[in-house]
C-alpha cells in the first residue's frame, strides 16, 4: 500500500478539526479523572472554545474563500473543447448502488456540470476520473459504478464516457487520467471539480504535464464580500472548517512531497 496515501488518511483522521476537538474533550476528561485537574480543565476550555468558534462563527468562510476564488469561473470563448474531465468525489456509491438510483453528496454540482457540458459540447470526449478514496475500500471503482448507473438519468449516452477507476487521490487522478487520455499538444480539456479543490487539482495536472482548463463548481461561499454569516448548527460550521483545512493541509503536503510544483497553484 502506498505509504503517502496511507499516512495521509491516517493523520487526517486525527488532524481534522472536528475530530481533534472531540478527542481533546475526551483527553481533558481523562486528565481530570486521573487527578490532573488544572491541565484537564485548561484543555477542556480550549476545546470548548474551538467547538464554538469553528462551529458557529464565520471563521470557516474565511478559510474556504481564498481556495474558491483562486480560479475564475469558466466562460465559453468559442474555442473548441477536446474533452471534459470529471473528478470523482460527489458520489455516494454505497447508498446509490444499494438503492438502485443515483445518489450524490452536496458536491453534486460536479455531476450537473458534467451533464451540461456533455450537452453543450456533443463532440467532446467525456472522462470520469476516480476510483475510491477509502483507506480500506470494499470494492474496486465503486464511484465509477455509481456514475455508470447514473448516466441515462443524466441524459448522457453511456458509450460516450471513458472511465479511469483506479486512482485514490488527486495526484493519482492526474497521473492516471493523463495515461488514459494521452493528451496531444493544442488540445483543450476542461477539468470539473469543486472550486475549493481546484488549486490542488490544477497543480497535480500541471505536475504530470497535462494542461487543463479549470471549470470550478460546487461553491460553498456566497463570495469574498459576504463572508460574515454565522452558522446556525455547529455541525455545519465544523464540516465547513474540515473541508477548508483539509485543502490547505493537502496543498502543503502535496507541495512538500513533490506532487505539485507550487504551493498555491493559480491561473
Amino acid at each position: 500500500m502506498d505509504s503517502f496515501f496511507t499516512l495521509s488518511k491516517t493523520l487526517w483522521f486525527l488532524a481534522a478539526p472536528s475530530n481533534a476537538l472531540v478527542l481533546a474533550v475526551v483527553l481533558s476528561l481523562l486528565l481530570i479523572l486521573v487527578g490532573l485537574r488544572r491541565v484537564g480543565r485548561g484543555l477542556l476550555l480550549l476545546a470548548t472554545l474551538g467547538l464554538l468558534v469553528f462551529g458557529f462563527s464565520p471563521v470557516a468562510n474565511f478559510i474556504m474563500s481564498p481556495l474558491e476564488e483562486r480560479f475564475p469561473q469558466f466562460h465559453d470563448d468559442g474555442q473548441p473543447i477536446t474533452g471534459v474531465l470529471l473528478l470523482g468525489g460527489a458520489e455516494l456509491p454505497d447508498i446509490g448502488l444499494a438503492r438502485g438510483q443515483p445518489a450524490f453528496s452536496e458536491a453534486g454540482e460536479r455531476v450537473i456540470a458534467f451533464a451540461d457540458l456533455a450537452r453543450r459540447y456533443p463532440q467532446a470526449r467525456l472522462v470520469f476520473v476516480g476510483g475510491s478514496g477509502a483507506l480500506f475500500p470494499d470494492g474496486r471503482g465503486k464511484e465509477a459504478a455509481m456514475m455508470r448507473q447514473s448516466l441515462n438519468v443524466l441524459g448522457i449516452a453511456p458509450e460516450r464516457v471513458e472511465f479511469e477507476e483506479l486512482s485514490r487521490n488527486t495526484a493519482e487522478n492526474a497521473a492516471f487520467a493523463a495515461e488514459l487520455v494521452k493528451p496531444k499538444p493544442g488540445e483543450r480539456w476542461l477539468l470539473v471539480t469543486s472550486a475549493f479543490h481546484m488549486p490542488r487539482a490544477m497543480g497535480c495536472f500541471r505536475a504530470v504535464g497535462f494542461p487543463v482548463v479549470a471549470y470550478p463548481v460546487d461553491y460553498r461561499t456566497v463570495g469574498p464580500d459576504a463572508l460574515d454569516d454565522t452558522f446556525s448548527r455547529a455541525a455545519s460550521g465544523l464540516d465547513f472548517t474540515d473541508v477548508g483545512v483539509k485543502e490547505w493541509v493537502g496543498l502543503v503536503a502535496y507541495y512538500l512531497s513533490g506532487k505539485t510544483r507550487t504551493l498555491f497553484p493559480g491561473p
